[in-house]
This record gives C-alpha cells, structure tokens and sequence, in this order.
C-alpha cells in the first residue's frame, strides 16, 4: 500500500473543526495521545529539573542510613 504525503496550512479553528467532525471513537483516540504527549513533557521536564551531577550512591546511601537511624531512635523513645 502506497502512502502519499501532503503539506497543508490549517489554523487552529479548522483543525478543531475537523476534530469535531470526527466520530466519538476515534475523537477517544485522539484525546488518548494527546494526552500521553502532555505526560511525556511533563516527565520530560519534571527529570530534567531533577537531573544533577552532585548526588552519587553514597551520598544517598548515607543519608538514608541517617533517616533509619533518625527513625529508629524515635521508634524506640515512644
């Protein structure tokens, strides 16, 4: 089957009429992958901003041992 490709110039208002005119399985669809397009970003940005080169597995392992030992000593107060 050949497929052909075809560049075309639609402003927002006729593409929301076309979507409009779809049947509502498929506007679900569409809705769907829109929808994991925004999470992506989403996630893309959220790790982005969380990304550092100052945190090795070390550092985390000890701050995690000082949070268990935190926890324990109040544990054994109460």
């Amino acid at each position: 089957m050949k497929t052909e490709s075809y560049n075309i110039s639609l402003s927002f208002d006729q593409i929301l009429d076309l979507v409009r005119k779809l049947p509502k399985s498929q506007k679900i669809k569409l809705s769907k992958e829109l929808e994991k397009e925004a999470i992506d970003t989403k996630l893309s940005k959220l790790l982005t901003s969380f990304r550092t080169e100052e945190l090795s597995l070390d550092s985390i392992d000890q701050e995690v041992e000082l949070v268990r030992q935190e926890l324990y000593a109040k544990f054994k107060k109460d």
